[in-house]
């Protein structure tokens, strides 16, 4: 029963989702569909928990009411056709967190299904259009010889934003295949926000397995011993309902969970099963904790449930057994295992003692210790570079902000809660932060992965066809592509971001449906960017793009051309139904990179590095930096007039939203400015304070009204404002950001209705029009 602290986290946590759908909204130019926007919310959330990976979100909705109704909303196969997980959506949008009912459930439940039996079939496929978001999906179910061999398990996941008291319906199996059914309500999405993952419960004797064990004698503070002996069917049990989600999630990053068999392991299953325990090392496996019993006879130890189990060695024992089962229809009922299950004392280290045991685990394998942890010192020294190194001043990007590295899960929440303890440092922090700004490890490698290739020796392994793989792409990251000094690195950290803002912005230009280059985007953008670079011989000005925080007009258009030609190389040359599938071969990256997509490169000159005007780049150690940021902080406060300091005081002491000491603060700094005279550093510091406060509670007053010239005031007067003018120019900017940060303030403020649109606010208004108008903006 959730406590009444835990019911108010998780209605703020809903309010979130609401303003995030909305926001997100706002910034499309046709709105968005809320309840895909939900999807991807959701489908991100449990893809950056491990429970799915390579999820594409594909909306199809027929027959609503008829027997034959079908929905789906999102997708997903694992790389080796083992598992397939779709997903369908019930949206409340209710203005409180609401239930979902039983009724919505099964009919949810039913239209997902409807649409996977409909999908196996093969006449199915011809009756859907091929510009359908749904047509390879389906194609790839009623086609792939791969997927009808290797399908494992389809899980019918339900995303609700209403809370579910009740467990899932069981499904029967659908021609042949083992269907699993979840509810992923908003409860579930809350949890997975607070925890790096949601356990994996096992209860043993409600499926009649005996698990015998030993206890280790030793004792201590950190971990408790078992020795156990587990049967192959049980084992195959579990890896049927649970696939990789089994296998620990640090490690599940870089060891290949691939499902093959395992030729020895097969060999003595069929051969010689009563030999497997003396043969086979068994498995190594953590838990949160366990439940003890005594065996049927009454006399021996063991295990009857386990919380949070994690396979941290044996991943393919476990899945040859299950694969050797169900394609060789081999008996297994004589097949044991050894498992060394250590289950975690200390719950508040408990997931660094599981990352330990998983890393000396693993020592056999190729994999360092080092890399099996984000605490990695490339992951450190990446994470201090972007809270130090803000962006420069240009044209594209008045406001200087900081592109937050996401280290470990959940740092931008916590820094976001730390720096905003109250609403108008919250606005600061996301101000100087910008939620779009923000990326994790995964993106991190896909950034930089997608931008050039990496051989070892003669293998390939770092090319676009990993990078539409996020879990085998952030392994080949790891291994290939973070052998550089990254300390005090500010070059590395620059050129990393502009591959960051490149990859954004081909996201951006191939769109969402409807206004999309076609449904691809996932693979064309990796794949453009990778044949922009190999073809450029990797010479883009990397520089350049960091310095503007944005792509040039020329690079622009370009990209998008180029994208448009790879969409359509994708779908006219993929030997495969389903392009994913092929897209994720080496042999669909070396036809990429013979092909000729008659292109015109000399488009671009300009944005490639010129060797004879090369621009010096230095290196900046971490004071210099500091002695950076406190000189932009001091143009920062300077840039704000005299009149304008005075202005402040006098408001903030008629609206009492100032203290005495920021009064004072901001009436020396009017004379200060003045006279030129110098700045201490607590008087800017104050005066930084000041601006965010004015920002979040009265951004119209940095509106200089007074200094603008006669002609341009006349301008502004004949202007015409209407919000819907407004609602566009607060879309139009999001990409452009040619407003400072209390003009689009303003804006988005009279949009969200937080602010009215009085005869002052219109005037402020107009004056934004007329200045965007400037930089290309059309009403």
């Amino acid at each position: 029963m959730a406590t009444a602290l835990e019911n108010i986290e998780l209605e703020k946590f809903y309010q979130s989702v609401l303003q995030e759908i909305k926001a997100t909204q706002l910034s499309e130019e046709d709105g968005g569909n809320s309840e895909q926007i939900f999807t991807q919310f959701a489908v991100d959330l449990l893809a950056s928990a491990g429970e799915s990976e390579n999820i594409r979100l594909a909306y199809d909705k027929k027959g609503v009411g008829t027997k034959n109704q079908h929905q789906i909303n999102a997708y997903s196969i694992s790389d080796n056709y083992e598992t397939l997980d779709l997903f369908i959506t019930i949206l409340k949008g209710t203005d409180e967190v609401s239930k979902t009912t039983t009724a919505e459930i099964e009919t949810a439940l039913k239209r997902v299904l409807n649409f996977f039996r409909k999908g196996i079939y093969k006449d199915y496929v011809n009756e859907i259009e091929e510009s359908s978001e749904i047509f390879q999906l389906a194609s790839e179910l009623s086609l792939s010889a791969e997927l009808q061999e290797n399908l494992a398990r389809v899980n019918a996941i339900i995303l609700t934003d209403g809370i579910c008291q009740i467990e899932a319906p069981k499904s029967e199996p659908i021609s042949g295949y083992s269907v699993y059914t979840r509810v992923v309500d908003i409860t579930y999405l809350y949890n997975i926000t607070e925890k790096s993952h949601i356990p994996i419960e096992i209860d043993f004797k409600a499926d009649n397995f005996e698990i015998p064990c030993i206890e280790s004698p030793s004792d201590n503070d950190e971990y408790k011993s078992y020795l156990a002996i587990i049967p192959g069917l049980a084992l195959a049990n579990i890896y049927e309902k649970f696939g990789s989600r089994l296998l620990e999630q640090n490690v599940r990053s870089f060891l290949q969970f691939s499902g093959k068999i395992n030729k020895g392991i097969r060999t003595t299953i069929m051969k010689e099963p009563h030999m497997f325990l003396a043969f086979n090392n068994g498995i190594a496996a953590t838990a949160d904790s366990i439940e003890l019993g005594k065996d049927s006879k009454g006399k021996g130890l063991v295990i009857t449930k386990v919380n949070d189990l994690q396979i941290v060695n044996g991943g393919q024992t476990t899945a040859s057994i299950y694969h050797t089962l169900k394609k060789d229809k081999a008996d297994i009922s004589n097949i044991f295992v050894q498992v060394k299950l250590s289950v975690v004392k200390n719950k508040t280290n408990f997931s660094e003692i599981v990352s330990r045991i998983a890393e000396y685990a693993n020592t056999q394998n190729k994999v360092s210790v080092a890399d099996l942890s984000s605490n990695k010192p490339y992951h450190i020294d990446f994470e201090k570079l972007s809270r130090t190194i803000v962006t420069p001043h240009s044209e594209n990007s008045t406001t200087q902000t900081k592109w937050f590295y996401e280290r470990a899960r959940g740092q931008y929440k916590n820094a976001r809660l730390k720096d905003g303890f109250t609403k108008s440092r919250q606005k600061a922090f996301d101000i100087k932060n910008p939620k779009n700004q923000m990326f994790t490890k995964e993106e991190l490698a896909k950034y930089i992965n997608a931008y050039q290739e990496v051989y070892d020796g003669k293998k390939l392994v770092v090319a676009p066809h990993f990078v539409i793989k996020n879990v085998k792409n952030y392994n080949q990251f790891i291994l290939h592509n973070t052998n550089v000094k990254v300390e005090n690195n500010n070059i590395y950290f620059e050129d990393a971001i502009a591959k960051a803002i490149l990859y954004k912005t081909c996201e951006k230009i191939y769109g969402v449906k409807p206004n999309a280059i076609g449904d691809l985007r996932f693979i064309t953008v990796p794949y453009s960017i990778a044949y922009l670079g190999f073809k450029t011989n990797y010479q883009l000005d990397l520089y350049k793009i960091w310095k503007n925080q944005s792509v040039s007009t020329e690079l622009h258009s370009f990209l998008k051309e180029l994208m448009i030609a790879m969409d359509n190389f994708l779908k006219t040359e993929s030997p495969e139904s389903l392009i994913e599938m092929w897209a994720r071969k080496e042999s669909c990256w070396e036809l990429v990179k013979q092909h000729d997509f008659k292109i015109d490169f000399s488009a671009i000159k300009a944005d490639m590095m010129d060797k004879k005007n090369a621009t010096k780049r230095v290196l900046i150690s971490a004071d210099e930096a500091e002695i950076i940021q406190q000189k932009e902080n001091l143009e920062k406060i300077k840039s704000v007039p005299p009149s304008m300091w005075k202005k402040i005081e006098e408001w903030g002491s008629t609206t009492q939203n100032l203290s005495a000491n920021l009064q004072n603060i901001a009436f020396t700094l009017s004379g200060r400015i003045r006279s030129n005279s110098r700045i201490l550093e607590s008087e800017i510091s104050g005066g930084l304070r000041i601006l965010e406060m004015v920002i979040d509670k009265e951004p119209e007053l940095l509106f200089d009204m007074d200094n603008i010239p006669e002609q341009q005031s006349k301008l502004i007067d004949n202007t015409e404002i209407t919000i819907a003018a407004i609602k566009k120019m607060v879309q139009w900017d999001r990409t452009h950001k040619r407003l400072k940060d209390f003009e689009y303030r303003l804006m988005a403020d009279i949009v969200e209705g937080k602010k009215t649109l009085n005869d002052l606010n219109k005037k402020y208004a107009k004056f934004n029009l007329v200045k965007v108008k400037k930089y290309g903006f059309v009403e």
